[in-house]
């Protein structure tokens, strides 16, 4: 057997990486939408919304399990970015990221398309639009509420990933008072459920790039067309753009609000001893 170089092992690192973000993606999204999906074509028969956020939570919480060790459980692409420019990922690796995760969405989205063709069928009559009573492309991707403005559909999508970003910081710092390393998945994942619970009315919560805009190029692919890009005021580009700097300000709020205030371990001997002597 010979040695694997160093750009064999680096190819075999980056294909380990896509496939697990692959499956780890075409898992974690294959629960949501098909359990929107459900719930729209059952025309509230056979779910309702409490349905759609425990869903999206079990996948969230099955995927970390997953590949928490492989890759760790890149499933969101403002996080990854956020990584990447906090210095904690290099640029190819992020790229490798959210290739995978971008990858991985639109399968998924192609596999609940399939699943539920017949119903999607059915319920259209095989027009599928983007609005109307018979609208199916929210199933896929995120749309805004009739009486919600641009401005406040990107602020309810920064302010949910604010708030997702710190609830995985305070679940994984190990500095503060982190998790059990076993249940830090279903605390991420019962924390996506508590933002769908809350901040879902306005915009859908998409609160990743990764979970909408693979969905959104699939159904513009798949026969709703060009509308899903237009529609809403161009709405596509605040799912994308508004969690990325949510993450982001989520970082700023706990380095300032927590992270700062944590006291230095390597100090906590020294003061130890200095009160022993004082004592």
């Amino acid at each position: 057997f010979c040695r694997k170089t160093s750009k064999e092992a680096q190819s075999t690192t980056a294909t380990r990486i896509l496939l697990t973000l692959l499956s780890l993606f075409l898992f974690t999204q294959a629960f949501g939408l098909s359990c929107v999906a459900q719930v729209v074509l059952g025309k509230g028969n056979v779910g309702q919304y409490l349905s759609i956020n425990i869903a999206f939570g079990i996948g969230v919480t099955l995927g970390i399990y997953a590949s928490g060790k492989i890759s760790g459980a890149h499933m969101n692409a403002a996080i990854t970015v956020t990584q990447c420019v906090l210095g904690n990922l290099s640029v190819k690796t992020a790229i490798a990221y959210v290739f995978g995760q971008f990858l991985g969405s639109f399968l998924a989205a192609a596999t609940v398309f399939t699943f539920y063709y017949d119903a999607l069928y059915d319920y259209t009559n095989g027009n599928f639009t983007v609005t109307g009573p018979t609208a199916t492309a929210m199933i896929f991707s995120t749309y805004p509420a009739k009486n919600v403005s641009l401005q406040g559909a990107f602020f309810s999508e920064f302010t949910a990933t604010v708030m997702l970003m710190l609830g995985i910081l305070v679940i994984h710092d190990e500095k503060n008072n982190a998790a059990v390393k076993g249940a830090q998945p279903m605390l991420t994942g019962i924390l996506v459920v508590g933002i769908g619970l809350g901040m879902g009315l306005n915009t859908g919560y998409a609160i990743n790039p990764s979970r909408d805009l693979p969905p959104r190029i699939f159904t513009a692919i798949a026969g709703w067309g060009m509308e899903v890009f237009s529609a809403d005021h161009c709405w596509w580009w605040i799912p994308v753009t508004a969690p990325t700097l949510g993450s982001l300000f989520g970082v700023l709020l706990y380095k300032l609000f927590i992270d700062f205030h944590q006291p230095d371990p390597e100090a906590e001997p020294e003061k130890e001893q200095a009160d022993t002597e004082t004592s």
